[in-house]
């Protein structure tokens, strides 16, 4: 038995959809929710649900019996998910899963002093407390999503351009997709076991490569402008920007400057048996019907 956690967001469905196009029967696939409402597609097309919440230990011990390979992705509580994701792997041993994946993140700094330490520290604790739980591991080191690269550029980019102070430094941002079929090849194939996996695209591109990019596919030069830090801090909350939202812009702008997500070495097409998606095709998928 396979268990996806967060089956109900974006990657934890697409997994589960990846697992069925693979041959996976539905009756093989669990899915932990907390809202059963919310997870009626998936009742639709067969899936087992359990119900489980981060925050009830007890419903998460019931919930994983008899799951052989579960699949843990992170949380969106950011305040809450490390000792939520805690909860999670305790109760995972406690009932017996034999092999537990977590989607982490890429990196280099797994300091206080990265520019996203406020996200960094949950993910790592969670790695280390599956690493010594005794459960055969893999972890997952997700890139940036592609799919967050126009909510960092905002709705009016094709007006305005591109305001976000990443620099000149290149990043190997990947579809979220692409880590979803990678996933569901590794929860159904062999050769897995107390593994990490680089998933990250194979070219390193830059924000600035991105604008030049989107200027061809639109027909209208695109700008890139990297402002100080302070600068777009102010002009980002001048407008009106959620105070959590110009922390988290700013923090992975800065990210992305100190090359946080740049990787010479990446598992992702090894694991798709395919080149992933460029971030160029992204932006055509995206930007073409607007």
């Amino acid at each position: 038995m396979i268990l996806v956690t967060g089956a109900t967001g974006n990657y934890g469905k697409a997994t589960i959809d990846f697992l069925l196009k693979k041959g996976i029967s539905a009756n093989s696939i669990s899915a932990l929710v907390r809202d059963v409402a919310k997870a009626e597609d998936l009742k639709t097309k067969g899936i087992n649900l359990k119900i489980g919440d981060y925050d009830n230990y007890a419903s998460l011990v019931e919930a994983f019996k008899g799951v052989d390979k579960l699949l843990l992705v992170s949380g969106s509580d950011v305040v809450n998910r490390g000792k939520q994701q805690e909860n999670a792997v305790k109760a995972a041993k406690e009932a017996g899963v034999k092999h537990i994946l977590y989607t982490s993140f890429e990196r280099k700094n797994d300091t206080e002093t990265s520019p996203i330490a406020f996200l960094a520290k949950s993910h790592i604790d969670t790695e280390n407390q599956i690493k010594v739980s005794g459960m055969t591991y893999t972890i997952l080191k997700n890139n940036l999503y592609l799919d967050a690269l126009p909510m960092f550029f905002g709705e009016q980019v094709l007006t305005t351009g591109i305001f976000l102070p990443a620099g000149d430094t290149k990043s190997a941002f990947a579809l979220r997709n692409d880590m979803a079929e990678a996933t569901a090849n590794i929860l159904t194939s062999q050769g897995h076991e107390n593994k990490e996996y680089s998933l990250s695209n194979i070219e390193n591109t830059s924000i600035q490569e991105i604008a030049q990019d989107l200027s061809e596919i639109v027909g209208k030069q695109i700008n890139y402008v990297s402002p100080p830090q302070d600068i777009y801090v102010e002009t980002l909350t001048g407008a009106g920007v959620p105070t959590e939202y110009v922390g988290m812009f700013a923090g992975f702008a800065e990210a992305i400057k100190q090359g946080e997500f740049s990787t010479e070495k990446t598992d992702l097409e090894n694991l798709l048996g395919r080149k992933p998606m460029t971030a160029k095709a992204f932006l055509k998928e995206v930007y073409t019907s607007k």
